[in-house]
C-alpha cells in the first residue's frame, strides 16, 4: 500500500514573529550563536546542549526559548524528550534573506575544538547506548523489529527498488545488515558485498546466516561509517535499511556515505517516517522516532547527493516506511 507521508511535526513559534528586532536580538548573544552553530547538522535535547556548552539546564532553556520565539530553532518531541534543531527558512518574505544570511554567517566558522570534542562525546554516548542495546538484545532482534517493520515486510519492495536503480553492479556496501536478511539478494546482484556493523554480535549473526546460504562474496567489517571512510572503501552502491534511526548523527552518516560512493554511485535508504510511538525507544533501541522525508532530503543535499525516486509504504501499527534513492554526481558524465 502506497500512501503519502505525514506532514512535518517540528513545531516553531517563529512563524508568528514578524519583528526583525526580535530575530536580531535573539541572534545577538554569543552563546545563542554557538547554540545555532552546534545545531547546524543535528538535533539535541536541553541536557545535551547544556553539557556541550557548559551551562546549567535552566539557563540553556532560557536561551532556547528566546531562539524558538524568534523562529531560529524548532522543537520536536521524541518520546519523553524534546529535541531542538534549527528552524527551516520562514515563509515571511522580509525575514527570509536575514534568516539565510544569519545561518550562512554562522556556518563560516566551525565550532571551536572544545565544542567539537563535546559534541563528539554526546554523539559517542548515543552510539554507545545503541551498540550496547543490540549487544544485549541480539536474541530479541527479530521479534523487536517485527513489532515495527521487519525485513520480511519491506524486503521485496526494497529489492525491486534496488533493481530499478541504475548503476554499475560491482561492489555494494550494506551498513547495518542486522541478521543478514538482505545479503542473499545483494550477493546475487553484485560482484562483492561488504557488510558493516558496529555490533560484533549482530555481525556474527549476519556471517552465520551468509555461511548457511553459502554466500562466498561477502566481506564482514566491524565498525562504523567513519571507519569505512578511513579504509577508503569505494562502493558503487550503498544500502541503509532501518539503520538511520539508530544513529547518533544522521547528517554525518550521509556525509560519510557520500564520501564513500564512487562518482555516479547510488545510495538506497529504507527508513521509518516520523511517528509518535515512544515505546520503540525502550523496546527496539531507537534513538529517533523516524524522520520526515525532508530531513533525509536536507541531509543528502548537504552531502552533495542528488535525489532520485521515493516510495512510501504503510505498515501495521500505524508505521510508515520511506524508500529513498540518492546519487553521487559524476562530473565526467554528460
Amino acid at each position: 500500500m502506497i500512501t503519502s507521508p505525514q506532514p512535518a511535526t517540528w513545531e516553531s513559534t517563529g512563524s508568528d514573529t514578524d519583528s526583525l528586532a526580535t530575530l536580531c536580538k535573539a541572534a545577538g548573544d554569543p552563546l545563542r550563536v554557538d547554540i545555532l552553530r552546534v545545531l547546524r547538522h543535528n538535533a539535541y535535547g536541553v541536557l545535551e546542549l547544556s553539557e556541550i556548552l557548559d551551562i546549567g539546564q535552566s539557563g540553556m532553556s532560557h536561551h532556547l526559548k528566546i531562539l524558538t520565539r524568534a523562529g531560529l530553532t524548532a522543537t520536536r518531541r521524541e518520546g519523553n524528550s524534546i529535541f531542538y534543531r534549527r528552524s527551516p527558512i520562514p515563509e515571511e518574505p522580509r525575514l527570509q534573506s536575514l534568516h539565510r544570511a544569519l545561518f550562512a554567517a554562522i556556518d563560516q566558522t566551525e565550532p571551536s575544538l572544545k565544542l567539537q570534542r563535546r559534541i563528539q562525546h554526546i554523539n559517542d554516548e548515543r552510539t554507545r547506548a545503541s551498540t550496547v542495546f543490540f549487544e544485549q538484545n541480539a536474541d530479541r532482534f527479530h521479534s523487536n523489529q517485527d513489532l515495527i517493520a521487519s525485513f520480511d515486510q519491506y524486503g521485496e519492495p526494497v529489492t525491486d527498488f534496488l533493481d530499478a536503480t541504475p548503476g554499475f553492479r560491482g561492489t555494494v556496501l550494506e551498513v547495518g545488515p542486522g541478521e543478514g536478511g538482505f545479503l542473499p539478494a545483494l550477493s546475487l546482484r553484485f560482484d562483492q558485498v561488504i557488510a558493516l556493523d558496529t555490533s560484533a554480535e549482530m555481525l556474527n549473526r549476519s556471517r552465520e546466516f551468509a555461511e548457511s546460504r553459502n554466500l562466498a562474496n561477502i566481506q564482514f567489517i566491524q565498525g562504523d561509517t567513519g571507519l569505512a571512510v578511513e579504509h577508503s572503501l569505494n562502493p558503487d552502491y550503498i544500502t541503509l535499511n532501518m539503520v538511520l534511526h539508530h544513529t547518533s548523527d544522521p547528517a554525518l552518516i550521509f556525509k560519510h556515505l557520500a564520501e564513500l560512493l564512487v562518482p555516479g554511485g547510488a545510495l538506497i535508504v529504507t527508513e521509518l517516517c516520523h511517528h509518535d510511538q515512544s515505546w520503540a525507544r525502550e523496546n527496539c533501541g531507537d534513538l529517533w522516532l523516524g524522520f520526515e522525508p525532508e530531513d533525509l532530503s536536507s541531509w543528502a543535499s548537504a552531502a552533495a547527493l542528488t535525489e532520485g525516486e521515493s516510495l512510501f509504504l504503510a505498515q501495521r501499527n500505524g508505521f510508515q516506511v520511506q524508500l529513498r534513492q540518492f546519487f553521487k554526481p559524476n562530473p565526467n558524465r554528460k
